[in-house]
């Protein structure tokens, strides 16, 4: 999908309430876009860990308009199925980055007027 606010439409529909109820959440997966505004974005937080920062960021469950308790990982779900087809795991990100010389390089830290090596 390519805006929250229709993330938020499809999630009314299936657990009742009004969108708004759950822009909040879709807004917060989709922040990342931010950063980077083409699908690569969805790394920081399209994945199973994610969604289970998610919870730990809205709660366990969010109780929408009509009174009822909605678990916040099925609505976080939802959101990357919607977007992916699946729910992928943060390795399956990670394993594909390319490692570039820049990420791994050891670079001496200046502290007052010493030099020391990170240990």
């Amino acid at each position: 999908m390519t805006h929250t606010f229709y993330h938020a439409e499809s999630t009314a529909r299936v657990f009742g309430g009004k969108p708004k109820d759950y822009l909040p959440i879709h807004e917060w997966f989709d922040s990342t876009k931010e950063h980077f505004c083409d699908f690569r974005h969805r790394a920081l937080r399209h994945h199973a860990e994610g969604i289970f920062e998610c919870e730990r960021v809205f709660g366990v469950t969010i109780t929408n308009s009509d009174g009822r308790e909605v678990p916040v990982r099925y609505i976080g779900e939802q959101h990357c199925l919607e977007d992916m087809g699946r729910i992928p795991t943060l390795k399956d990100w990670l394993s594909l980055i390319q490692p570039e010389p820049w990420m791994s390089k050891a670079t001496p830290t200046v502290f007052g007027n010493r030099t020391r090596r990170p240990q």
